[in-house]
């Protein structure tokens, strides 16, 4: 079938943190899910369950490990047994898990900021502590490199674990077979275990490809976890239906014994949204695309033509922009501005730690017409600050 993905639903009415956490004047650019309505098969198979007007306990889907399995060796040519599947309710509690599990108190945890938000805080919840490698911006293009030096340098006596996104949140990197053979070399040599986000892995644009860290070989396999769901891919984020590929059986112990019985697994209707995603979400994702890659140059393209103080490096993947506004005079901060300005509500660049100041992050997972809306809005009350400036001049 063809998808619109021009329509907005109308979310005021639900129960959405987006559409609720500022006024209703606010455009709400920031929380990282899309105003798509999810696959028509997914939205069938839920109508489906909730008809049948029973809701127990579930158990595992049966056929879900062999989904999982076909869909990774398909897309990303990466085998997995079915023991090797964990299932949780969600990416950011997989990430805490893993730091309860592997770091002890006192230990090291890496990770490359400027970073999503959560990495941040995940190491303290295991009274570890957080160990840092900026990622280094290029000048002329304002996209992130690693600075070998700098990662090297930064793995201590103490280090015990790497915190790898990718795709990368919020500078939409997507790192290519080289770069992660040489995380995972020196992660080898100095003996971290590498917790690879990989949450964006199905949304890369033309021209990129995503690898899974552990699929390079079985040796860097067996010395990663890895997060993953369906849960960005078809816009299915508040089912809570998560799970880890741990190839090392030591290891996913460990991962295991960390839910402490504390955390659970996926509930009911995250079962029957993730199994019908991946039998019957192709299609919409495949449209969904080419649709977000629209958006994405559409973006650059605009920011370019009419907000030349502002950058951008176009995203190889995830729906999020990372807008560099640090050339603009701005005192109140970007985040504020435009909040307050132009009624849009960025995700603020300080959240994502070193390397975040000046900085906002934009979700371009929207109908065009409202990623039109929001940057027409940023432009205007950026020429209202210059004309005000004139005048005072």
């Amino acid at each position: 079938m063809i998808y619109n993905f021009d329509t907005l639903p109308d979310r005021t009415a639900t129960e959405s943190i987006k559409w609720h956490t500022y006024a209703p004047e606010v455009l709400p650019m920031f929380v990282a899910d899309m105003d798509f309505i999810s696959p028509e098969p997914v939205v069938r198979a839920l109508r489906e369950r909730v008809e049948h007007g029973v809701f127990g306990y579930p158990q595992e889907i049966k056929e879900f490990r062999p989904l999982i399995q076909a869909w990774l060796a398909s897309h990303y040519h990466w085998s997995c047994q079915p023991e090797d599947l964990v299932f949780i309710p969600g990416v950011v509690v997989g990430l805490n898990m893993a730091c309860v599990a592997l770091a002890e108190p006192g230990e090291g945890v890496l990770m490359q900021p400027p970073v999503y938000g959560p990495f941040l805080r995940a190491p303290q919840y295991a009274n570890a502590v957080r160990q840092e490698a900026p990622l280094h911006q290029d000048a002329s293009s304002g996209s992130y490199e690693i600075d070998w030096e700098v990662f090297e340098a930064a793995i201590t006596k103490q280090a015990r674990l790497f915190m790898l996104c990718n795709p990368h949140n919020p500078v939409g990197r997507v790192f290519r077979r080289d770069e992660l053979e040489r995380m995972a070399e020196i992660c080898l040599r100095h003996n971290l275990i590498i917790i690879s986000d990989e949450i964006h892995c199905d949304l890369v644009y033309s021209g990129c490809r995503h690898i899974p860290i552990a699929s390079l070989d079985p040796e860097v396999a067996r010395n990663t976890i890895t997060l993953m769901a369906p849960s960005k891919t078809f816009n299915i984020a508040g089912l809570n239906a998560s799970f880890t590929v741990i190839q090392n059986p030591e290891l996913r112990k460990r991962f295991e014994d960390a839910r402490r019985g504390l955390v659970g697994g996926i509930n009911l209707m995250g079962w029957v949204a993730a199994r019908a995603a991946f039998q019957e979400g192709q299609e919409w994702l495949d449209q969904l695309l080419v649709y977000l890659e629209g958006n994405r140059d559409f973006l650059y393209g605009y920011i370019q033509q009419n907000l030349p103080d502002i950058d951008m490096a176009k995203p190889e993947g995830t729906y999020l922009a990372w807008l560099d506004c640090r050339k603009v005079i701005l005192d109140e901060g970007p985040f504020k501005f435009f909040l307050e300005k132009a009624q849009v509500a960025l995700g603020n660049g300080p959240g994502f730690g070193t390397g975040g100041e000046g900085f906002v992050r934009l979700n371009f997972g929207c109908p065009r017409s409202l990623l039109e809306e929001g940057v027409k809005r940023m432009k205007s009350a950026l020429e209202q600050v210059c004309d005000n400036r004139h005048k005072n001049q």
